[in-house]
């Protein structure tokens, strides 16, 4: 008898996970209605994760030893870790691009191509390349947004209108690129490759795309002369992003592809000019450090989920939507719901997936369903939920930049691309056109989980 079979299904295992989230989702309310700015990220969420972690070493049977034992053993799981290690890497080449200009390069290339009257759409598109090249909608956001207000200030375009097409666009970018926090947990929770996860996103992704920048290029054309000044880039600049997005792409293994980022990132920094051998070094160490939160949450989310597994609560929940679900349509509109819902609790997309992950790896191997396309499915719907509630950080920081004028709440109805691409998400599972056609061995998955 195996490990999995020998669990006895328990609800109130969940408990410590519900406490983590309900931490998580008070402690935001409570922030906000006391006027707090960004009132669901002044709580660091590993911060969270420890309180729900307590109250399962006290909740549980067993001694405090073999309690540890099990939290230890999912903190250092092969896919936590191996998920740790590409956000660090990740980290670094993206601080190294970010540091020789290879985002305000990326910027001004497309401000200075895309035609002024349909500036609003070029928006969206250089949100989308930014983003995919960053791995950051968040990082995208801040670096366009005072610039996409000026222009629709300048063009007589409304500022929400501008705002929602980059806010768009940066989605867009965070769900497909293969460095992005989301793309990094929603296939090494489902141990799938990331070239294969990009090609079932893809085929739901880009007619979304291009559903919303037909309606932006109706809707956002501006009438009157823009002046974006001087446009000034190093296309150089912009060739490790180019590097790391197609050899990803080609199968190359991640750690090869973010390695040989970083020496490409480094080297053309250096070779530019924008920084020395010593500052090289310390960016790429800048880099590790600013993935310390993600990958300190990580570990703990997966020692909690371990505990949580081991005694029964991940079994019990996986039982009860198998009970909802009826095949492997209603099992993908399960995976679909859980993760909105988390994602929403939370307020973070990384997050979500990383709790929603196991849980959507027993649903997919009890379905058959493709364990790419769950990767796909997590990765989606998170973003989805993440690009239209107003309480999120991508929302919060646009309209911060509008200084008033716009809210949260009002930007939340010129966010199109997130509606969009539910709406093809959504038809993707009646209509199964976004399924890979090779198929997935599904007996790998039996014996990886014996």
């Amino acid at each position: 008898m195996d490990e999995q079979t020998s669990i006895k299904p328990n609800g109130l295992a969940l408990i410590p996970f519900i406490v983590f989230i309900g931490f998580f989702l008070l402690s935001g309310i409570i922030l906000d209605k006391m006027g707090v700015e960004m009132a669901f990220y002044q709580i660091p969420s590993p911060i969270a994760v420890l309180i729900g972690t307590i109250v399962a070493f006290l909740m549980f049977k067993g001694s405090i030893d073999s309690k540890f034992d099990v939290f230890v053993k999912g903190c250092g799981d092969d896919n936590i870790i191996i998920m740790c290690l590409i956000y660090i890497l990740a980290g670094a080449f993206a601080t190294l691009s970010k540091a020789s200009g290879a985002v305000d390069s990326v910027v001004n290339l497309g401000l200075s191509i895309i035609p002024v009257q349909f500036i609003t759409a070029g928006i969206f598109v250089i949100a989308c390349f930014l983003s995919i090249a960053t791995g950051t909608s968040v990082g995208t956001i801040v670096t366009v947004g005072p610039i996409a207000v000026g222009i629709a200030q300048k063009a007589g375009l409304p500022v929400a209108l501008v705002l929602g097409a980059l806010v768009g666009g940066s989605m867009f970018g965070d769900n497909l690129s293969v460095i992005s926090d989301t793309t990094i947990a929603a296939t090494r929770t489902q141990n799938v490759n990331m070239k294969d996860k990009f090609r079932a996103n893809f085929k739901v992704a880009l007619p979304a795309a291009i559903v919303t920048l037909i309606i932006l290029l109706i809707v956002g054309r501006s009438s009157g002369p823009v002046d974006l000044g001087d446009l000034k880039y190093n296309f150089v600049l912009i060739l490790p992003y180019l590097f790391v997005l197609i050899a990803a792409l080609c199968g190359v293994n991640v750690f090869v592809v973010l390695t040989l980022g970083i020496v490409f990132a480094g080297g053309v920094g250096i070779g530019t000019g924008s920084y020395n051998g010593l500052e090289l070094c310390q960016n790429i160490f800048q880099g590790f450090s600013g993935q310390f939160e993600i990958f300190l949450l990580s570990m703990l989310t997966g020692g909690l989920a371990n505990m949580v597994r081991a005694n029964g609560g991940i079994e019990w929940l996986v039982l009860k939507i198998a009970k909802m679900a009826k095949d492997k349509n209603s099992a993908e509109l399960s995976t679909a719901l859980l993760t909105m819902i988390s994602n929403a609790a939370l307020a973070n997309n990384t997050v979500s997936i990383i709790i929603c992950g196991p849980i959507a790896k027993r649903i997919s191997n009890k379905f058959k369903v493709d364990p790419r396309r769950t990767a796909s499915l997590l990765d989606m719907f998170s973003c989805i939920t993440q690009g239209l509630i107003p309480y999120g950080a991508q929302i919060l920081i646009a309209s911060g930049f509008t200084e008033g004028a716009v809210s949260p709440v009002e930007l939340v109805p010129y966010i199109w691309y997130p509606m969009i691409l539910l709406v093809f998400a959504v038809l993707s599972i009646f209509f199964r056109y976004a399924d890979l056609k090779t198929k997935w061995n599904f007996e790998l998955d039996k014996v990886e989980e014996a």
